[in-house]
């Protein structure tokens, strides 16, 4: 699929086949995006098409100097984050408890693991835990923190991505993180009572 500057390239040269590729490379990532912000299969799945959309009609008015010179994935990860913000302001995100959504979730059942149940079963438990905790955050704190230590962004395309200044991008991850800590030590500490 290549690099973002190998996607930018096709852009620039055949807009149709280059968008095709470009969708293959980040249709997931967009995905996984969407459904960490939003909790549900079903409007993570919406929300990454119509990110999608909103990309590939950008594009098309946008002249050829402008494409090869975007910031692609922190570019694709602002139209994601504004659709989910879109929808969260019209009210259309259909939330699924959480506790159903991990129900859905299907353990590894390959005789070829080398890992242990129990090891696969605490650290889906974590994961757990730590989803539970993320939406917890405020939205600008939770996006920052999952683009940053979950979708590997930079902070450079980390602030692109929430249209914001570098240092407060950082201080909201920042922010994200610290609270974090607090909510887990809060959950540690209730355990042991």
């Amino acid at each position: 699929m290549g690099t973002d500057e190998e996607l930018l390239a096709a852009l620039v040269s055949d807009l149709g086949s280059g968008f095709e590729t470009l969708v293959l490379a980040y249709q997931d990532r967009l995905y996984a995006f969407a459904l960490r912000l939003s909790g549900s299969f079903a409007d993570a799945q919406e929300m990454a098409q119509d990110a999608l959309v909103r990309a590939y009609r950008a594009l098309l008015t946008y002249p050829p100097e402008r494409i090869g010179v975007l910031h692609l994935r922190a570019w694709l990860f602002q139209i994601t984050r504004n659709v989910y913000r879109n929808r969260v302001r019209n009210q259309q995100l259909q939330r699924v408890p959480l506790e159903e959504w991990m129900r859905t979730e299907q353990a590894p059942c390959s005789l070829r693991t080398t890992e242990g149940a129990d090891a696969w079963a605490i650290r889906a438990e974590r994961r757990r835990e730590l989803t539970l905790l993320l939406g917890r955050l405020p939205e600008r704190q939770r996006s920052a923190v999952i683009l940053r230590h979950v979708m590997g962004l930079g902070y450079d395309e980390l602030a692109a991505a929430l249209h914001e200044p570098i240092g407060t991008a950082k201080s909201d991850v920042h922010r994200g993180i610290r609270t974090l800590r607090t909510l887990m030590q809060e959950a540690n500490d209730g355990e042991a009572d």
